[in-house]
């Protein structure tokens, strides 16, 4: 019976080996195909342009000879060359000039995703974090979407052109409480109608159910801990609505979740946690824990009164059930950069 079970622990260990590296294999020449394809596409967009300067060929005849290409390229060659296909390729070169500078880590979607957006720094920042924080093609349009660069430039407190060259250069930087937080946060994916009431406990039930999209609304490092979790002090029990650990900052996060507007008990309730956490809780690696509220509306000026003079680091943001207009938070990062 012992050699048998010696064999059965043998034989586990050899599957597991082999399964891992015929895995490690296959993301290797996924990895190859995924940056042969992107070169060869980057290539295909070089000779479209190329070819329509020499010609010197108006942007109108350009649009048709792309169209002609399309169908004999798609008859001789199968799939890959609509037309959409082919001015995304002539766009990749037109932006990416050097091949180079590509990185083979994001596919031919992320790519495609990317071109799309005019602003060189705010591509660049999306680039950035798709890369640091491996974010998937679906992961990468919700960002956009919900205008994340933005809201981090907003959410700085003073948005000043340093800080647009500091995100396009080398994505969302943390290194203190205040990089984490954003103004507004985001819930489209929750799907509820932005003026329908709900319950604190029925907005904090959503979002463990949809947990993924919360920790990619948070942002980078966040881990989830838990819910309700029990703060005791003198036998009298209170609960902490959502608490998650952020292995960048090496610190608890504690999130109290508000359906109204930010009032003045919620900075000392808040505050109150995060004494106990700093004392009851805390390893000796562990760095102060930080507290964020995230209420349904919130007064800048009050805001001030009712954070401010703590000694631990406690924030409040609004949140939104919608994705907010782009427009607006671009014409609103323009004007505060502008004075």
């Amino acid at each position: 019976m012992a050699m048998k079970s010696n064999m059965n622990k043998l034989s586990n260990s050899l599957v597991d080996n082999i399964k891992s590296i015929i895995l490690t294999s296959r993301k290797r020449v996924i990895k190859t195909i995924n940056s042969q394809l992107i070169e060869t596409y980057w290539f295909i967009g070089k000779e479209i342009v190329e070819n329509e300067r020499q010609t010197g060929i108006d942007s109108k005849s350009a649009r048709q000879q792309i169209l002609e290409l399309s169908k004999v390229l798609t008859q001789e060659l199968g799939r890959g060359f609509s037309r959409s296909n082919l001015f995304n390729m002539r766009k990749l070169y037109l932006i990416y000039p050097d091949v180079q500078t590509l990185s083979g880590q994001l596919s031919w979607s992320h790519i495609c995703e990317l071109i799309t957006i005019e602003d060189k720094n705010k591509r660049s920042f999306y680039e950035k974090e798709s890369l640091n924080s491996s974010w998937s093609f679906r992961e990468l349009k919700r960002q956009i979407d919900s205008s994340l660069y933005e809201r981090l430039i907003l959410s700085s407190g003073k948005p000043n052109k340093d800080k647009v060259l500091e995100l396009s250069r080398e994505g969302q930087v943390i290194d203190s409480a205040s990089d984490i937080v954003k103004n507004p946060y985001v819930f489209e994916f929750l799907g509820i109608p932005e003026k329908k009431p709900i319950l604190e406990k029925d907005l904090e039930r959503k979002l463990i159910r949809h947990i993924e999209d919360f920790l990619l609304e948070l942002g980078r490092g966040f881990m989830f801990v838990g819910s309700q979790q029990r703060v005791t002090i003198n036998n009298t029990h209170y609960y902490v609505d959502m608490v998650f650990y952020n292995k960048i900052l090496k610190c608890y996060i504690l999130i109290e979740l508000k359906t109204t507007k930010l009032k003045i008990s919620d900075g000392g309730q808040l505050n109150t946690y995060l004494n106990y956490y700093k004392t009851e809780v805390n390893d000796d690696l562990d760095n102060p824990p930080i507290g964020i509220i995230l209420c349904a509306e919130k007064d800048e000026v009050a805001a001030e009164y009712i954070l401010g003079g703590f000694d631990n680091n406690v924030f409040a943001s609004k949140y939104t059930y919608v994705l907010p207009e782009k427009e607006e938070l671009i014409k609103e990062v323009e004007n505060l950069i502008n004075e």
